[in-house]
């Protein structure tokens, strides 16, 4: 993937000028105070795999079947290379532990189980009783018009963990604020969830009228996310099922239409283009990871909560002057400091929660972290989580 300066530029300077940002705060802050839980995050470098060069994405979720699945793009997959079995989407499914894992193509790249299909991308899948769903961005718009990841969203299912896929007859479009959504993905099948419903964040552009030809797939400024939910029985059925996160009254979220909807996350350094959402079971925290104020740099962050709408704390803000992965000793792998995405492999967490697997791409054009990758790590706690 590879991002765009000019919009980017244009959106910066007018939210530094006009910013609305604590004079106090620095930069390496972050929007939200400190974690009350996680005190920091500890990466091991000794232990980074690299595979399925010049493939990137990879948000995985963990099926019933005891594996775990994700989408890939613009490459070829396990076993491929960026041009070598080459397709713009694919699924992969991950077999294994994070120390002998094992990357198999299940739906296009190269030597696939099955064929690709249809084109597009995706940073949000998730397997709820058996079946896979996964939120899916157009490449070429069939409205017409160039490259466009913004035009409209679809969702796709799977009922045989990945080797076929159809697409719901209705769409998100970017005329409602809606950009590149990712799901919340709890555990394996879905079993941890705190209640029914299946919940999916939603990026707001920074103008209702973006798109990629004009403006690259940089940050949005400012930053804001939308939260969705739907039960779980009715995740295919259609816009109206869905209902849109209003608010907090007396304590307790509320929720109503599309047109009412609020953010659920906002960030005046801004929001990636993508970003993922996952549950840590035994810390009983939410995580949210994504890029802010500048794009395919390494300049990460992540955020906890108590609740899928927060309030959100900062685990780790991530800077232009300590990028994600700027040192990394243990781990003699090409590096450039592309990073623009990363997620929790759903499956390795710890039962404590303390340790996790991150997987993570980056723009290398084919090469270095355009890739999948992974790095375990562990989080150092402030005081011990009640179970």
């Amino acid at each position: 993937m590879k991002a765009h300066g000019i919009c980017f530029l244009a959106v910066l300077l007018s939210v530094r000028i006009g910013s609305s940002v604590p004079a106090a705060r620095t930069f390496a802050e972050g929007p939200y105070p400190p974690s009350p839980v996680i005190a920091e995050v500890v990466l091991d470098w000794s232990t980074h795999r690299r595979h399925a060069q010049g493939s990137d994405n990879f948000q995985l979720t963990w099926a019933d079947d005891g594996h775990q699945y994700g989408a890939w793009g613009d490459g070829g997959g396990f076993g491929g290379t960026n041009g070598d079995g080459r397709v713009g989407l694919g699924f992969a499914r991950i077999e294994g532990d994070w120390d002998n894992y094992r990357g198999f193509n299940v739906w296009g790249g190269k030597d696939p189980e099955n064929p690709a299909r249809f084109d597009g991308k995706s940073w949000g899948t998730i397997c709820v009783d058996g079946v896979l769903y996964s939120w899916i961005v157009p490449d070429g718009p069939d409205t017409g018009g160039p490259r466009d990841h913004y035009a409209y969203i679809e969702l796709a299912r799977s009922a045989d963990h990945g080797a076929s896929w159809t697409k719901a007859p209705w769409r998100w479009r970017r005329e409602d604020n809606l950009i590149i959504p990712t799901f919340l993905v709890h555990s394996k099948d879905n079993a941890a969830a705190r209640d029914d419903y299946i919940y999916s964040y939603f990026i707001r552009p920074q103008n209702i009228d973006v798109t990629q030809s004009a403006c690259g797939l940089g940050v949005h400024k400012p930053g804001v996310l939308f939260l969705a939910r739907v039960h779980r029985s009715r995740v295919f059925d259609g816009r109206d099922a869905y209902e849109w996160f209003t608010g907090i009254h007396d304590g307790k979220p509320t929720w109503g239409a599309l047109r009412e909807k609020r953010p659920v996350f906002e960030n005046p350094d801004g929001t990636g283009w993508c970003v993922s959402a996952s549950y840590n079971p035994g810390l009983r925290r939410y995580l949210l990871a994504t890029e802010h104020s500048v794009s395919h740099a390494g300049v990460m962050s992540l955020f906890d909560a108590p609740e899928p709408w927060g309030p959100w704390t900062t685990v780790k803000y991530w800077t232009t002057s300590e990028r994600f992965g700027q040192r990394r000793p243990g781990s003699n792998l090409e590096w450039a400091d592309n990073v623009f995405f990363f997620s929790f492999a759903p499956k390795w967490f710890s039962a404590d929660g303390r340790d996790f697997t991150l997987v993570f791409t980056g723009g290398g054009g084919g090469r270095n972290n355009d890739s999948f990758n992974t790095v375990r790590g562990s989080f150092s706690l402030r005081s011990p989580v009640a179970q």
